[in-house]
């Protein structure tokens, strides 16, 4: 591996945390943007808004499916590539579905282009987070992923809201031009800083999908893609409840989407600083608070106090689980720790998918804005029974410890 300056080395973790940051502003931007929007793509907008909304959220499903579809597709085929190419390659792709995004006639381009722009994003995470690591040294995988998801988290503070003032005042398609020039900006900081390296010729499509055969890698993808569809039951949906519901002007829902995005970044934190400590508490622990938090929202959220403080909780729970179900991905993935890697963040949309789906059919069938939150309770709590399950199924598995002997995510390849 490449020998770095400490300036060098500083500019690639920004490069790769601001490749999450465009993520972060290209996936979550266009949950405050749906009603913008479907005014603009959907002729029977004025006629039923929530309906017409309902089926705008369709454009985070596409997303989702886009992520579930392109993460270990992409981790495959790219097994034995050099991850520094993969990632050059895979920030100028996010470039060119977001540009497509930006310009799309119709709603059924715009959700087309929305599927192709989610390709690379679980493989980027991936690369991202095993680059990282091996440019914080031994010992800091979880610090690793953290900082690779902490662009994601940090977008949801400043980038989103910001994306969703531009997409308010000058249209939601500037929300996307705005992206684009994210990704250009990493991919240039990137092909500056990132370490050249070879590839891994020993590695396959076949051997890393092997690791599919591992119950174990299943049942975790389940946990993430139940346990996360209980944030996207809510947080698809969230400006409907901070306009609809708690009375706030649709110029606050920025500041709602910025609190949503403080939390995640201090989860994030101390998501990746625990999971270095302890795993297994650190899952269990944060899908406990992630469910009491949801209980608070669906409870609370009517009153702005009660929005503002839930959300913030949201925020924090719901993003400590990010780093640690990817940690203990790549841990049981074994040799194929780039698919383990990429497979939480299709499990992620998977998630992204089922949460805005149930939710968006909750509200279309009439039982109100707040509704998803009792779907994202009952989401949570399903993630949680699966994680003890999966922790049950390690024990009986005598292999488990030793699936990881050997595995060295520093090094080169």
């Amino acid at each position: 591996m490449t020998t770095l300056t400490p300036t060098r080395r500083s500019i690639a973790l920004l490069a790769i945390a601001l490749g999450g940051f465009g993520i972060g502003v290209t996936e979550f931007a266009s949950m405050g943007l749906l009603p913008d929007i479907a005014r603009d793509l959907l002729p029977k907008f004025s006629e039923s808004p929530e309906t017409e909304i309902a089926r705008a959220g369709t454009l985070i499903t596409m997303y989702a499916l886009g992520v579930v579809v392109g993460a270990p597709t992409i981790a495959a085929l790219g097994a034995k590539a050099s991850q520094t190419r993969l990632a050059f390659l895979l920030l100028a792709l996010f470039i060119l579905g977001t540009l497509a995004s930006a310009f799309a006639p119709t709603f059924e381009l715009l959700s087309l282009f929305r599927f192709i722009a989610a390709l690379p994003h679980g493989a980027f995470f991936a690369v991202g987070s095993l680059l990282a690591a091996r440019l914080m040294g031994p010992g800091n995988q979880g610090k690793g992923i953290a900082l690779a998801l902490s662009g994601l988290t940090i977008a949801n503070i400043v980038g989103v809201p910001i994306a969703t003032w531009l997409g308010q005042h000058f249209g939601w398609r500037s929300a996307y031009l705005m992206v684009a020039v994210i990704f250009a900006v990493a991919l240039v900081l990137a092909f500056y800083s990132f370490p050249r390296h070879t590839g891994d010729a020993t590695r396959t499509a076949g051997s890393e999908l092997r690791a599919f055969k591992n119950i174990r890698i299943w049942i975790m993808i389940a946990v993430g893609s139940i346990g996360f569809g209980g944030f996207f039951a809510v947080y698809s949906y969230i400006t409907e409840v901070s306009t609809q519901v708690a009375g706030l002007s649709a110029s606050t829902v920025p500041w709602v989407l910025a609190v949503l995005g403080i939390g995640m970044t201090i989860g994030n934190m101390i998501g990746g600083w625990a999971s270095d400590r302890n795993l297994t508490k650190t899952v269990l622990f944060g899908f406990s608070a992630f469910i009491v938090s949801l209980v608070l929202y669906t409870l609370l959220a009517s009153s702005k106090v009660g929005l503002f403080a839930s959300v913030f909780l949201i925020g924090v729970t719901q993003s400590i689980l990010i780093p640690s179900i990817q940690a203990r991905l790549i841990r049981i993935a074994g040799k194929a720790a780039l698919l383990g890697a990429a497979v939480n963040h299709s499990a992620f949309n998977i998630g992204n998918a089922l949460g805005a789906a149930l939710g968006g059919a909750s509200i279309a069938a009439g039982f109100g804005y707040l509704s998803p939150g009792w779907i994202g309770i009952g989401l949570a709590a399903s993630g949680l029974v699966l994680a003890l399950v999966s922790l049950t199924v390690t024990r009986w598995d005598k292999r488990a410890d030793r699936d990881t002997v050997g595995i060295d995510i520093i090094s080169g390849r």
